[in-house]
């Protein structure tokens, strides 16, 4: 993509609104619009973060087993009086009427519609096991949304729902997830740290937060320095073995992690000091097993291999993909701007040509543009008539893993600089080997 043809308004001033780094780099990197209190527009650069995002969630669930639908945000009010939760979610759901005075609601979650879907079409235990999960946009009106996207009113939502015939299933459902979510932050950059937690409106008696550490987190969160180094489960590791997926949940729950409002002072400093960690956390995703908490009161039954109608077991499981940008912010930035993992970022090259109208360095960089793009790395060709110091500070602003610097004095030497935009380590290359190596790490 030519910069000269893109849309990114760069904002040089900081929004006086916003409050922590992941909502100042946002606004300024043109990644984000608000509209009003905690609404935004998803500009193209943030855009192409949230679809890198949602690609590596669907893969994961995909290959735990899910299967993916999509349900629609405006439900009705007589599936929430089923499951008894219309008048008991409080605010938070934006309650509205249809033209004919029908009583809807912009779903904050999906418990109650995917309930409903189920029982009308599966009838027999031999269906099952059964997860359906959707990628969609929810809305909970937050008293005071703040930090951006961190905490907004409208957002975009993974959410997962299981269904099985008994607790055990149920169970073995609950650890794939588990194990999914595991790997699904890995592939982002992140070392998330599942967390027991209480289950809030949600409901059931089995939750886990998944946490990163950061220190601009909005909580604090206390764990074992083992979970710091602890390998992630491997891509092809036994997703419908039952003793493999407990395995990996008792390995990952075996040493204390907690929030604040499930941490317990005591059990924490009972372990050598060396191994507390005290820091600041993220939450990234939730996950719940609730049993028949939706299912009994909604007549979601099957008929179970004895013959009996047996109600449903249940479980959900939440990542918010519109979060997770700030929050892989939160976690890779310096003082000049963002830095993006390598999986998620926008574009993996920024090129910048240092003297536009310059026959030799506009042949050398259309020249790399097009042989990176050949090899399938996504390019950011900053082709403006500008001065270098506004180009050098528009990538590190927004973050590209590598950038690549072509101007008139080293192409004289047949050489162009490559910058790592983590490390801050450069190296002149020919164009040849710049290539090469782009393409490699790409």
């Amino acid at each position: 993509m030519r910069l000269s043809r893109y849309f990114l308004p760069i904002l040089r001033e900081t929004p006086k609104e916003a409050e922590i780094v992941s909502h100042r780099l946002m606004l300024r990197a043109g990644t984000i619009r608000q509209e009003a209190a905690g609404i935004y527009a998803w500009l193209p650069l943030g855009l192409r973060v949230l679809n890198k995002i949602n690609a590596i969630i669907r893969e994961e669930q995909n290959r735990a087993g899910a299967v993916e639908i999509l349900m629609p945000t405006i439900q009705s009010a007589d599936l929430w009086r089923e499951s008894g939760r219309y008048e008991a979610y409080g605010k938070e759901m934006l309650r509205i009427k249809d033209r004919h005075e029908r009583e809807m609601l912009f779903g904050p979650t999906n418990e109650e519609m995917v309930t409903a879907i189920v029982r009308a079409h599966v009838k027999s235990y031999k269906d099952l096991p059964l997860n359906l999960y959707h990628i969609q946009w929810k809305f909970r009106d937050e008293v005071r949304p703040r930090f951006g996207v961190m905490r907004s009113r409208e957002f975009l939502m993974k959410d997962a729902y299981s269904f099985d015939i008994d607790a055990e299933g149920a169970r073995h459902a609950y650890n794939k997830m588990f194990t999914a979510y595991l790997r699904t932050f890995a592939r982002m950059g992140l070392k998330a740290i599942p967390m027991r937690a209480d289950t809030g409106p949600i409901g059931g008696n089995l939750s886990h937060e998944f946490i990163i550490l950061a220190s601009t987190g909005e909580s604090e969160v206390f764990c074992h320095r083992d979970f710091l180094e602890q390998p992630t489960p491997a891509a092809d590791i036994a997703f419908d073995d039952r003793a493999t997926m407990q395995g990996v949940f008792d390995h990952w729950t075996s040493k204390y992690a907690a929030t604040s409002e499930m941490h317990d002072a005591a059990a924490f400093d009972a372990l050598p000091e060396a191994d507390r960690v005290s820091a600041r956390g993220i939450e990234v995703g939730h996950i719940f097993y609730f049993g028949t908490k939706y299912s009994e009161p909604m007549g979601a039954t099957v008929n179970g291999p004895d013959g009996k109608e047996t109600a449903l077991q249940m479980g959900s499981y939440g990542i918010g993909p519109s979060r997770l940008v700030a929050a892989l912010i939160e976690a890779n930035h310096d003082d000049k701007g963002v830095i993006w993992p390598t999986s998620v970022a926008p574009f993996q090259v920024g090129l910048a040509n240092l003297k536009v109208g310059d026959a030799a360095t506009d042949a050398a960089c259309l020249d790399l543009y097009a042989r990176l793009e050949k090899a399938g790395v996504d390019v950011l060709y900053d082709d403006r008539d500008d001065r270098p110091g506004a180009k050098f500070a528009t990538l590190d602003l927004i973050g590209l893993p590598h950038q690549v610097i072509v101007g008139p004095k080293g192409l004289a030497d047949g050489l162009v600089e490559i910058k790592n935009r983590r490390t801050g380590e450069r190296e002149t290359l020919t164009p040849d080997a710049a290539i090469n190596k782009l393409t490699a790490q790409a």
